[in-house]
């Protein structure tokens, strides 16, 4: 009956009321192995399921944003960062008239390859791999290759351009460094993720009793809000009036783009410096974050030497054993790190 009804048709059909620059999921360029469509779910929506019921997106339940085993319960996580991502440029998307299940794919799928311990155990393996380490592109690799045992989720072009491209880190907000995403989905999501990790950061540094709200840079508050919700309402609500041409269904000369006024962009981009000098910075410091480091260090060291204590699915099919072991301890939550370190007795 549902090969008759032909749902996927009837979402597509749906599509085309979508702007003339959202990418319809029927003109998708296609996967690397073709498939057949299914008949429920667009070529977007199965991208996006996929992704969802992946290990490696289970991983991000126990993996760090910032702060590395924090005693509380409401510190932010890779996934509650990526489920943060999700909701904020789902909001963006729909309010432009583009391609929510494109967008949700992306979001959901952006920080599939990202280390144990934030930042710190991607700077630790970028340090020590030969090619080395960039969490974008291990998210790609995931996906590509390292998930469902060694064949991948074999997503959509679309889908593996956004999540390649949206890391940004150490370059200006929307400056001429931004780098590109192939669609405006892909770029809501790059834009989404900054929104999202600015203003969830600032909490857990308030949590953490770092900061207070008052130390906040005084224009930059007084400009996005004096609260959580504010910021993101403010950041949310400027990226889409300044985008709203994205929507329109007349001939626009230049190609839209996703786009924030100079002033929040302005006050965005001195949050996101005082985060690096009250937050980030300082955090790196702190006792936790060189076990962490020790850790790292000692895992990649240990099983270069020792690539037959892997399990197999990371020793079969792959380019080289740097790699591979790379692939292994990027692909570790914290506690697996910590325990894999301790049973091993190097630290």
């Amino acid at each position: 009956m549902i090969e008759q009804l032909n749902i996927r048709e009837m979402s597509e059909e749906r599509e085309e009321n979508l702007s003339p620059h959202a990418v319809r999921s029927r003109l998708s360029q296609g996967r690397l192995t073709p498939e057949a469509p299914d008949p429920v779910r667009t070529a977007f929506q199965r991208d996006r399921d996929r992704i969802i019921h992946s290990k490696s997106f289970r991983r991000l339940k126990h993996k760090t944003q910032v702060f590395i085993a924090p005693s509380g319960d409401h510190y932010v996580t890779r996934l509650t960062h990526t489920l943060e991502v999700s909701q904020i440029a789902r909001t963006i998307t729909r309010a432009l008239n583009l391609n929510e299940d494109l967008t949700e794919a992306i979001a959901m799928g952006h920080d599939l390859g990202h280390t144990p311990f934030g930042h710190i155990g991607e700077d630790v393996l970028n340090e020590l791999c030969a090619g080395g380490f960039r969490h974008n592109e291990q998210s790609l690799r995931v996906v590509d290759l390292l998930e469902n045992d060694g064949k991948g989720l074999n997503l959509t072009l679309e889908v593996r351009d956004g999540i390649k491209n949206h890391s940004k880190s150490g370059v200006a907000v929307l400056g001429n460094d931004w780098g590109e995403v192939s669609t405006l989905e892909g770029e809501v999501v790059k834009i989404s993720d900054m929104v999202a990790y600015i203003n969830h950061d600032i909490g857990d540094a308030i949590r953490a009793g770092m900061l207070s709200e008052s130390d906040l840079p005084g224009e930059a508050a007084q400009m996005l809000g004096h609260s959580h919700s504010k910021r993101i309402n403010t950041m949310v609500s400027d990226i889409i009036e300044r985008s709203w041409d994205v929507r329109t269904y007349g001939i626009i000369a230049e190609r839209p783009a996703i786009k924030m006024s100079r002033e929040v962009r302005v006050a965005a981009a001195a949050l996101n410096s005082f985060l690096f000098e009250r937050v980030y910075n300082p955090a790196s410091t702190r006792e936790e974050t060189e076990k962490a480091r020790k850790i790292v260090r000692s895992l990649y060291g240990y099983f270069i030497k020792h690539a037959n204590k892997m399990p197999e699915e990371y020793r079969l099919h792959r380019d080289d054993a740097e790699r591979s072991v790379v692939d292994y301890i990027a692909g570790m939550t914290d506690q697996y790190a910590i325990r894999q370190a301790e049973d091993l007795k190097l630290v």
